[in-house]
């Protein structure tokens, strides 16, 4: 047997990267999305990972109405808004949707 030492060298450990954080979805960032928008994305908005999500799309107990066609799932923005309880319409030019009453 050998007499020779075995050393390590040190190995570099470099510290902790930052824990991403979840984007946070405001009522414009959703009306952008149109008029329908894909699983994975109304299921980020509703707070759910991306299995979850498709899980509950199969079963059929997804939070909002979900449309199937073929092996798609399409989810309608506006049952996002219902859900997310952001049923007043939007307006282009910033105007008040319900104006005082005269």
């Amino acid at each position: 047997m050998s007499d020779r030492r075995r050393t390590r060298t040190a190995s570099y450990n470099p510290p902790p990267a930052e824990p991403t954080a979840t984007p946070r979805w405001t009522e414009a960032d959703v009306r952008a999305l149109g008029v329908t928008t894909d699983v994975v994305t109304a299921g980020q908005i509703l707070g759910l990972s991306r299995n979850t999500a498709y899980r509950l799309a199969r079963a059929g107990t997804f939070p909002v109405p979900v449309i199937q066609a073929g092996h798609q799932y399409r989810i309608p923005v506006a049952g996002l808004l219902t859900a997310l309880h952001l049923t007043t319409p939007a307006t282009p030019d910033g105007d008040d949707p319900h104006p005082p009453a005269p």
